[in-house]
């Protein structure tokens, strides 16, 4: 058993036989007082650096940039390329891998290796690579980097070991797939085109292996030029020259014809028998004008000619619409016999792929499915059926259908939330597929043994919310929830949001669930927080509005002895669950000068609302516009059903809201939440008048989050100072201003509830707010915002990366105590609330419910409750909120709360069990409130009261006992960064600290003696959208926003990564490969059967010799070893250090093995040129040369 002792505050150390100690540092408030000395803590501490490994696990959603598409007709598995080197492989679902290419050169072709289990890419670095899908995470096993030449086009003839390669220049070469070996076999553009052609072809644009006869090559040239290459005779047999551009081929299953696609539209057909002229000419969507002429259309990128046994062939090409029908949408067309079918597609086709019953191109093809893969979505169309029905889709490709502005992720659910999630969403699935079965079914997936629930949620830019099952590592919709359907749509033009947030009103800026009570809370960028609570019955509800005042002002300043004698709450009755507004939401309530005054930003239905079962809206809540000024963004929330409550907080201050009553219990600014207790020796500010730039920041539209769009977003908070342990300096550097003043302004009234008693300890009120109860009254002050927030407007992604190393770079600088700014102290932003059972003062001998706060300023605050435990009584009674008790400090802005008893394990916040409100009463069983309670003394009666607070914040982390608040440990996490997330996860059945940072590193630090235990540079923040999406979760998990329309999830724990094989699926499945149709002896005879021939004795080395070394360059693969770029600490890191050490050595020595032979043969081919020279100029005479 492992146990600590505290030595100095800021210093750990570890014994085997050591406990925790009392510690020497003073109160949290900055001021050195004589602390309690706790008793001695015992804690067993089971976690170590062998448990935890970094690893990715699984990506979701639809592949980012997509460049190209494979499909392998005997496995039945899909290939995606993506334009940063990505390739995904689907089969069914639960089928989904993902692989990287290292170089992340975008992905130009895809060709499988059919029914062999390989896949060969070939990228826009000009580097052909081989990639093994025998196992569940495919490695590269050879790469050949071309180093002339550009890689346009490649071709696999089926069940062939050679490739073919065209490049830019217009040469094709031949590779040997097994050993990725070039082939001395060429074909040169000036020796595949007639003599006399002048100019050249172009690119290789097309190659494919003649059906009737393998040894025949048709070379398509970008230029129009169609050229059949002998391969045997080694000469051209046809050459054909058109006048348009050929962007694609496709042949005739009998191989006497072919079709080609061009530029200007058009289709034309070639029969073999006569290449002089086209035998046949059709422009699809081509009308004759009047004039007799024909409209000019757009581009056939791809054409795709199959045949069918029981009907006429399918002619299915993507483009070729006419110029002039602007505005239509990109579409897919099918023409079969005379019937033509147009298939508008939502976004750009990048690709698409005919899949057919054979893999042989010299049978019939008997198509039955087409894959299209747009640029954003993947859809496969049911050729079999006339109306042509797309199938639906298993995977989740539409995580992107809005774009992803917040993710939450839950691996502990209740097993029961997941099936009833389904069951609502299910009733609103959309109808009209296909009935038949997803055709890319490849691939083998079992439930593993290491499963459990799992949710995640993501928020998105048009207000809606979906609920993820992402139970053993894949990942399927349960639910989607509208937000927008609370609030009456704006008129265009007139909508007060417009003004505000563009076309993204409703966008989610993150979310609350309390799985256990099903209560659901979000946060939208229009200062908004709908409550929703869960029913399995639809119901007529009347939605309850909230409206709070909780803003900066900067004018109309009153002194604090004209607020004395005007009290500004008036007692209201909270019995009543009517909606009651503080502020009327009229557009109108404007000021005399027309500025907006006390109306909210959208307008919530006021009328009674038919909703259906699911998440069901019941209260609103708006914050204000005041004098001009519109609200600042919500920047934490923190809900708990046991208590009722839900607080909130910005750059202004914090709210609490009892849900149950509907009522406002607590407005007020960060500043007047310190009372006494303010750590800060604060001085007077004069008030700078400015309010442009807080309108400008304010709130911008999130849909930015795709790299293409042009808006730009104001970043939710930012840490706006940062302490420094030394309290002198401190108040030093706030003196250095004499002309600063801190104004405060008394706001709107908002009814509070002081009531004239407490239920449970009269000690928290002291005499000033006692008074103050008296009279039933309260102010509430708002901090005047003299100087605007630090808005920043960003353009994702290209202005993000400076933003961020600016940030990072600058903390050494703006966060020093030697540099003073009038811009510092403007704000203290709320940045993180907990509510949970603890101690509001040292002095308190039981815990009560409390909400912590944490502020931008590295400050914790206790905010002790009263709340009545009776049913009838908390439905009727206030809940009354005392002064701030404990105050705490850490550097930087605080991040994330959590508690600890004092045997070291989580304590879990209390929660209410669910109750569907809408379900029929039963007399024998009255619906009443069940609160499940984790109280810091429940769960350690042997250990005696007390219990352990985490506090992390952007640079430290710190954990208190209390009531005492002695700090027992002190943590500093980076100097040179700053934390963007962190969280209290269990792992390995113990508890431990992950934390993000924005350089990259991912961190665990053991708990409670914050001992790092992992810390891995993984990956760096390019991108603000990996910063607000990355989370953790229990069970060693996290995930991230990869890109725009993907989600990435990774493991931190050794036990996952060892599992992890386990869970994936298996890519490949032993088939046997279906046998070529016996065509017949007359066919045969007449020349419909193909021809074969041994492209090993016309490839191979002995009969055409070797290609040049410097044409192309081979390079091995890693082979499959897996895990060994992931650095991570303790011994397993050391170790893949080390054979990634070796690999790179070998590497280098093969390097030099090549350029060694390189050298000795251009040393051979000099002395050959030097000596056949001498030979010829031998015996001639000085007047011969």
């Amino acid at each position: 058993m492992k146990k600590f002792r505290k030595v100095l505050d800021g210093l750990t150390t570890s014994s085997p036989g050591g406990t925790i100690g009392s510690p020497s540092c003073g109160s949290a408030a900055g001021t050195p007082t004589a602390a309690p000395t706790p008793r001695e803590i015992d804690v067993q501490e089971t976690l170590v650096s062998e448990n935890f490994q970094l690893c990715k696990t699984v990506r979701h959603g639809f592949p980012y940039q997509p460049t190209a598409l494979a499909f392998d007709p005997v496995q039945k598995i899909l290939a995606i390329g993506s334009r940063s080197g990505g390739v995904r492989i689907l089969g069914r679902p639960g089928v989904d891998c993902y692989c990287q290419h290292e170089s992340g050169a975008a992905v130009l072709q895809l060709q499988f290796l059919i029914n062999e289990g390989a896949l060969v890419t070939a990228c826009a670095d000009d580097t052909l690579h081989l990639w093994n899908l025998r196992q569940r995470r495919p490695a590269v096993l050879h790469s050949l980097k071309f180093n002339r030449e550009r890689i346009t086009f490649c071709h696999l003839p089926f069940q062939s070991k050679w490739l073919y390669v065209g490049t830019e220049r217009g040469n094709t070469h031949i590779v040997n797939i097994e050993s990725f070996i070039l082939s001395g076999y060429v074909i040169m553009w000036n020796k595949a085109i007639e003599l006399s052609t002048k100019t050249h072809p172009g690119p290789v644009v097309h190659l494919s292996d003649s059906p009737k006869d393998e040894g025949k090559l048709l070379i398509g040239f970008e230029s129009g030029t169609i050229v059949q290459w002998d391969l045997r005779a080694k000469k051209a047999d046809f050459r054909i020259y058109y006048d348009e551009a050929i962007h694609s081929v496709s042949w005739h299953h009998e191989g006497k014809q072919f079709m080609c696609s061009h530029s200007d539209g058009s289709l034309t057909l070639w029969n073999l028998r006569n290449t002089t002229r086209p035998f046949q000419v059709t422009f699809p969507h081509g009308k004759i004008q009047k004039d007799g002429r024909k409209e000019s259309c757009k581009p056939i990128l791809k054409v795709e000619y199959k045949t069918s046994r029981s009907s006429e062939p399918f002619v299915i090409f993507s483009g070729g619409l006419s110029y002039d029908k602007a505005g239509r949408r990109p579409t897919l067309t099918i023409m079969h016999g005379k019937a033509i079918t147009v298939l508008e597609m939502d976004y750009p086709i990048v690709e698409f792929m005919v899949l057919c019953e054979t893999p042989y191109n010299n049978e019939v093809q008997e198509p039955y499915a087409v894959v299209v893969l747009l640029e954003k979505d993947l859809i496969v169309v049911d050729l079999t059926q006339s109306n042509f029905p797309v199938f639906e889709n298993p995977y989740p490709m539409d995580i992107h259908e809005s774009p992803v502005t917040c993710t939450a992720y839950f691996a502990d659910c209740p097993p029961d939330i997941i099936p009833i999630l389904y069951s609502i969403g299910a009733k609103h699935k959309k109808t009209g597929y296909s009935q038949k079965e997803w055709p890319i079914s490849g691939g083998t997936w079992t439930l593993g043994s290491h499963t459990y629930p799992e949710i995640i949620i993501t928020g998105h830019a048009d207000g809606s919310i979906k609920f993820w099952d992402a139970s053993a590592i894949t990942l399927q919709m349960l639910y989607k929830l509208k937000t927008s359907k609370v609030f009456e749509k704006p008129k265009p033009g007139e909508g007060r949001a417009a003004e505000l947030v563009e076309e993204d009103p409703f966008a989610v800026q993150m979310v609350s669930w309390c799985p256990q009570s099903r209560i659901f809370c979000v946060v939208g960028i229009s200062a908004h927080i709908i409550l929703y609570r869960f029913s399995k019955y639809d119901a007529n509800t009347q939605i309850v509005s909230l409206e709070v005042r909780l803003q900066c002002e900067s004018e109309d300043v009153i002194s604090p002895s004209e607020n004395e004698n005007n009290p500004c709450f008036s007692e209201q009755g909270s019995h009543s669950p009517q909606p009651h507004h503080q502020h009327p939401a009229s557009p109108g309530n404007r000021t005399p000068e027309g500025i907006k005054d006390s109306i909210p930003c959208l307008k919530v239905k006021d009328r009674v609302v038919r909703v259906p079962p699911g998440y069901q809206s019941e209260l609103v809540i708006q914050l204000l516009w005041v004098d001009g000024e519109p609200p600042q963004q919500i920047t934490s929330l923190d809900i708990n059903s046991a208590y009722g409550l839900l607080a909130f907080g910005n750059c202004n201050g914090v709210a609490v809201v009892d849900y149950l009553q509907k009522t406002i219990l607590l407005c007020m600014s960060t500043l007047d939440l310190y009372g006494a207790a303010d750590p800060y020796q604060r001085l007077t500010r004069s008030p700078r008048r400015n309010r442009q730039s807080t309108s400008e920041f304010c709130m911008r539209g999130l849909s930015n989050f795709y790299s293409d769009s042009k808006k730009r977003i104001r970043t939710s908070y930012q840490s706006l100072t940062e302490l420094t342990d030394n309290q002198q300096s401190i108040d030093m550097e706030r003196s250095k201003s004499p002309t600063s003043v801190y104004v405060c302004s008394v706001g709107s009234p908002v009814p509070v509830h002081y009531p004239t008693s407490l239920h449970n300890d009269p000690r928290i009120l002291p005499e000033p707010v006692a008074s103050l109860r008296a009279s039933h009254c309260s102010p509430v002050f708002y901090l005047l915002d003299n100087v605007k927030g630090p808005g920043r407007k960003l353009s994702l992604p290209t202005d993000l990366k400076t933003d961020l190393e600016s940030r990072e770079n600058s903390f050494s600088r703006s966060r020093s105590s030697s540099v003073s700014s009038i811009d510092r102290d403007t704000k203290e932003a709320v940045t993180t609330l907990q509510f949970g059972e603890s101690y509001g003062r040292k002095s308190d001998a039981l815990p009560t419910p409390c909400l912590w706060v944490g502020t931008s300023l590295g400050v914790v605050l206790l905010i002790p409750m009263s709340i009545p435990t009776d049913q009838e009584e908390r439905m009727e009674e206030p809940v009354t909120i005392g002064p701030s008790g404990a105050v705490l400090m850490l550097k930087s802005s605080v991040l994330r709360f959590a508690f600890l008893d004092l045997v070291g394990a989580l304590i879990q916040s209390p929660y209410e069990v669910w109750r569907d409100l809408n379900a029929p009463e039963d007399p024998d069983r009255p619906r009443r409130r069940k609160l499940v309670h984790f109280s810091p003394s429940s769960s350690q009666d042997a250990c005696g009261d007390g219990h352990l607070a985490v506090v992390c914040s952007e640079r430290q982390a710190k954990v208190f006992l209390m009531p005492s608040q002695s700090c027992l440990f002190v943590h500093n996490i980076t100097e040179s960064s700053f934390v963007l997330r962190a969280d209290v996860v269990s792992v390995c059945n113990s508890v431990c600290l992950a934390c993000f940072c924005a350089n990259g590193h991912v961190m665990t630090l053991s708990l409670p003696s914050l001992r790092p235990l992992m810390d891995v540079n993984y990956l760096p923040l390019t991108d603000m959208r990996i910063a607000r999406t990355f989370c953790f979760t229990n069970g060693g998990q996290a995930l991230y926003l990869s890109s725009p329309t993907e989600i990435q999830r990774i493991t931190y724990s050794q036990e996952m990564c060892d599992n992890l094989q386990e869970m994936l699926g298996e890519l490949f499945t032993p088939i046997e490969t279906p046998e070529a149709q016996n065509r017949g002896f007359l066919k045969g005879f007449f020349g419909g059967n193909a021809h074969t021939f041994d492209r090993e004795e016309l490839f191979g080395e002995a009969a055409a010799g070797k290609a040049s070394r410097s044409l192309a360059q081979h390079i091995p693969g890693q082979g499959g070893v897996e895990g060994m770029k992931v650095a991570a600490s303790g011994a397993v890191g050391e170790l893949a250090r080390a054979r990634i050490a070796l690999d790179e050595r070998g590497q280098r020595l093969g390097e030099l093995e090549e350029r060694t032979a390189l050298m000795m043969t251009s040393a051979e081919t000099f002395s050959k040129h030097a000596h056949e020279l001498m030979l010829k100029c031998k015996d001639k005479k000085w007047y011969q040369f």
